[in-house]
């Protein structure tokens, strides 16, 4: 009997370890799951790709940008009306009667006037409306001959513009009194030669003072005031 029984015990001892060795071959021959750690994947152990940027989260410069243009102040007409006070009138012979308000006038180009026209003959002197310094001599296409005026307190320019000539002894930098001969009414620039008149602006000087830019302040009320009541 015990060959029987030896018979059968070496059965089922070879029957369990085919079992079990054909699992463990299951189990060598089924794909393992990628790494969900990427501390553990080796692809991202060694960076990105070539030629793939790494993003900072910072966007990307633009290039030199041009230096801020400091705006033009807000101009309160009545406050810089007040401020500056009655101006004199630029045009000898002219009564303040006899100006016109062309401030707001139509331009070419779609501009607004922002200044007033006095009307008088060529050679007519031109006056200082008030105290000051010239800042500066310049022709231009549209103003022609022009003379730049800054107030003694540096906030306000005054703007002499279609001149025919420049008084004897005006340069930059010279001190002008009201009233005082600056030059003399004439047609230069874009002026029509058939109707000489002085443009004349006021502006409110920006926080770098340069003498041409600046807010059109009206000079009318502050013109008009000379009139008698």
């Amino acid at each position: 009997m015990k060959p029987l029984w030896f018979l059968l015990l070496g059965l089922v001892l070879g029957a369990v370890l085919g079992v079990l060795g054909y699992q463990r071959y299951q189990q060598w021959q089924t794909p393992q799951p990628a790494l969900q750690c990427p501390a553990c994947d080796p692809a991202a152990a060694s960076g990105p790709a070539p030629g793939v940027p790494i993003s900072s989260g910072v966007p990307p410069a633009m290039g030199p940008q041009p230096p801020a243009v400091p705006p033009l102040p807000v101009v309160d007409h009545i406050a810089a009306a007040a401020d500056i006070g009655t101006l004199g009138i630029p045009v000898q012979g002219i009564a303040p009667e006899a100006l016109a308000d062309t401030f707001t006038d139509a331009r070419s180009e779609g501009r607004s006037h922002d200044a007033i026209d006095i009307m008088a003959p060529a050679g007519t002197p031109v006056l200082a409306v008030a105290d000051g310094i010239v800042e500066k001599l310049f022709e231009s296409d549209r103003g022609g001959l022009t003379l730049y005026q800054f107030e003694p307190s540096g906030r306000y320019v005054y703007y002499y513009a279609h001149l025919q000539d420049y008084a004897p002894g005006i340069t930059e930098g010279s001190q002008l009194r009201r009233g005082q001969v600056i030059g003399t009414v004439g047609s230069t620039g874009n002026a029509n030669p058939d109707a000489p008149h002085l443009h004349f602006a006021v502006m409110l000087l920006g926080p770098e003072r340069l003498w041409s830019q600046g807010e059109a302040i009206n000079p009318y009320p502050m013109l008009r005031a000379n009139a008698r009541p």
